[in-house]
């Protein structure tokens, strides 16, 4: 899926209130502010911005948004991780405790014991897999006859909203009914029309899962990397941390551009590009494998395209049509135009 074609992106001027040390990097790190995420034209292509970030302003002040923004991988995982990052101030995130990141919203109930997991997660899954795979199949059968259709609009909205009631996991999560993650089904709407755009886009990779579906999940773990859902989130430091372009204050915000650190060049070869096959994949930007929305999400984009291939095995793009992501704090394609038959 190609980046939005990109407009003017000025750089603000305004000094911060607290500048960082200077530090090692891969280049020398300015000192001020680099490009704002909230400037005029940053949400047409924000890669382009990230890349400008990543590069010269790896410790960034943001005066618009009132934060200091991280892009390089290592420092983005150092925000995400590290017990010296709390939640800012109500995202939900404990001190210590699982930072909010792509379909996840940091609730301590995505890290549930090792015991209770491995005694209700083999039927919990199955039961949660045979759910998805229903809706997937009705709304793939719903579409097949068209002589042409929008799948945001008519596969990725309904699957999330048709398989959102979350069913009754025992010990896993007995709680999960009620956790933000799982109410929030426009997160995995988009996720979910990011992976078909990819998918989509690449029809050698499209016939290889026709025969393997069983790459559906490498395809959605790059996904994620290469366009999530939710492009940043905010942190907050309670005490100095040292980054690679200096020295992050205690107690100031953080922004922490997981978009950026998905492409950064130190940690994925030839990261714009999508490719499952990658030797340096990594974890998923999406959560903890224990969050129900990261399951449910993982889940729908498996299903879905398992459904979609089998109603409709001639899929392709609307003629002309080529997809596009739009939006900044969150990022996908709006529309997904396809001939079915």
């Amino acid at each position: 899926m190609p980046a939005d074609e990109p407009d003017g992106i000025p750089v603000p001027t305004p000094v911060p209130a607290l500048l960082p040390a200077a530090g090692p990097g891969r280049r020398a790190a300015r000192p001020g502010t680099g490009p704002s995420l909230l400037a005029p034209g940053a949400a047409y292509d924000p890669y382009r911005l990230y890349r400008v970030l990543r590069e010269e302003y790896p410790l960034s002040y943001d005066a618009l948004l009132g934060a200091w923004l991280l892009s390089r991988y290592a420092d983005v995982a150092t925000a995400l991780t590290d017990p010296r990052f709390a939640g800012f101030p109500h995202d939900g995130a404990p001190r210590g405790g699982p930072a909010p990141r792509g379909l996840c919203h940091g609730s301590m109930l995505c890290q549930p014991r090792p015991q209770d997991i491995a005694q209700a997660a083999a039927a919990a899954t199955r039961h949660l897999t045979e759910r998805v795979e229903r809706t997937a199949y009705v709304l793939a059968r719903r579409i097949a006859g068209r002589q042409q259709a929008d799948l945001v609009k008519e596969f990725c909205h309904w699957l999330p909203v048709g398989a959102g009631a979350y069913p009754d996991l025992g010990p896993l999560h007995r709680s999960a009914a009620t956790a933000p993650c799982t109410r929030q089904t426009g997160l995995r709407e988009t996720a979910l029309a990011s992976f078909l755009a990819n998918v989509l886009d690449d029809p050698d990779l499209l016939a290889a899962l026709r025969v393997e579906p069983a790459l559906a999940h490498r395809a959605w773990t790059e996904s994620l990397r290469r366009d999530p859902p939710v492009q940043f989130v905010l942190r907050r430091t309670v005490a100095e941390v040292r980054v690679s372009g200096g020295t992050l204050p205690a107690g100031v915000p953080v922004g922490c551009l997981i978009g950026a650190a998905g492409r950064d060049p130190e940690r994925y070869a030839s990261p714009d590009l999508f490719d499952p096959f990658r030797r340096d994949q990594g974890t998923s930007t999406a959560g903890p494998e224990s969050c129900p929305a990261v399951l449910l999400g993982r889940l729908e984009a498996e299903q879905g395209l398992g459904a979609l291939l089998a109603a409709m095995p001639r899929l392709r793009w609307a003629d002309g049509f080529r997809p596009a992501g739009t939006g900044l704090i969150t990022r996908g394609p709006r529309t997904l135009l396809v001939r079915p038959g």
